[in-house]
């Protein structure tokens, strides 16, 4: 039964990714000549050059779409295929489907900044649960792999600058070109946002007197180890234990409460930790955005 949920879940949260996404671009997007890359972008750039009507961009992104899954399912596997090929048939009929939304009078800054923002979080949330609308995205996770120092929106935001060039180049419209390339960038840090959002842990340092009780307690309580660092006081030059330890950022407040209960004189030092990977967090993957 668990099994089933999962699935039905993961489908509802592509789809309505997917919806969301091809909301954005035709009530943001689409009216100014603008975009946010991919498949759907050099669907819009090929479709003004060459003149050809009675065909949608959505229509154009599928036929794109097969000879790169080709090369994708090879390379990525053949779930990440099965997934991506849900979210590439549900985002290009959401283009399709949602082209009759009437379309607000805005300015072409507040246009691209809204279109980048809606598009960012359909696409991240798309992300989030491990598909993709295909195109340019599955080539995206194929550069992910040779650049795995570099966030996925990065990577999309650099891939997706150049079909908005060629968009501008398409309808002979530099500020086309100027705005779509705003859309993009938004689009690539919501993508982030959304994607790693859900993966950020803290990491603590905790100095105090009690360190073993604080250990211990933490260890007990939160189910979380600890190390011991060696550390030593400037001032007093006396030496001590500094504990360090990771947790989730919904155990930090309990956190904090349990080592000033131990010690009201700790010194706690709390930071941000994106990818905590190993026991009781992320295991490693290579295909991991």
């Amino acid at each position: 039964m668990k099994k089933v949920w999962d699935t039905v879940w993961f489908t509802a949260k592509v789809l309505f990714g997917c919806c969301l996404f091809g909301i954005s671009f035709n009530l943001f997007l689409a009216p100014h000549n603008m975009n946010i890359g991919g498949v759907s972008g050099l669907g819009m750039a090929f479709l003004e050059f060459t003149g050809i009507r009675g065909i949608g961009v959505g229509t154009f992104a599928v036929l794109l779409n097969l000879p790169i899954f080709a090369v994708g399912g090879w390379k990525l596997g053949r779930r990440f295929m099965l997934t991506s090929l849900l979210g590439m048939v549900a985002s290009s009929l959401a283009i399709d489907l949602f082209s009759w939304v009437s379309v607000p009078k805005v300015d072409m800054l507040l246009a691209a900044l809204y279109g980048g923002v809606g598009t960012g979080l359909g696409i991240g949330i798309i992300f989030s649960v491990g598909a993709s609308t295909g195109g340019s995205d599955i080539i995206c996770r194929l550069l992910k792999r040779k650049f795995q120092y570099l966030p996925i929106g990065v990577i999309t935001t650099c891939f997706d600058a150049v079909v908005a060039v060629l968009t501008g180049l398409a309808f002979r419209d530099a500020q086309n070109a100027l705005y779509s390339g705003v859309a993009i960038f938004v689009t690539g840090r919501v993508i982030d946002a959304v994607v790693y959002s859900f993966d950020y842990s803290k990491v603590v340092l905790i100095i105090s007197k009690e360190y073993t009780a604080v250990a211990k307690r933490v260890g007990d309580e939160l189910g979380r180890g600890c190390t011991f660092l060696n550390g030593q006081g400037a001032y007093s030059g006396n030496e001590t234990k500094v504990v360090l330890t990771a947790v989730k950022k919904q155990q930090i407040a309990d956190l904090k409460a349990m080592v000033v209960d131990i010690d009201p004189n700790a010194f706690i030092i709390v930071q941000e930790a994106h990818q905590v990977l190993g026991d009781g967090f992320a295991r490693y993957s290579k295909d991991a955005l």
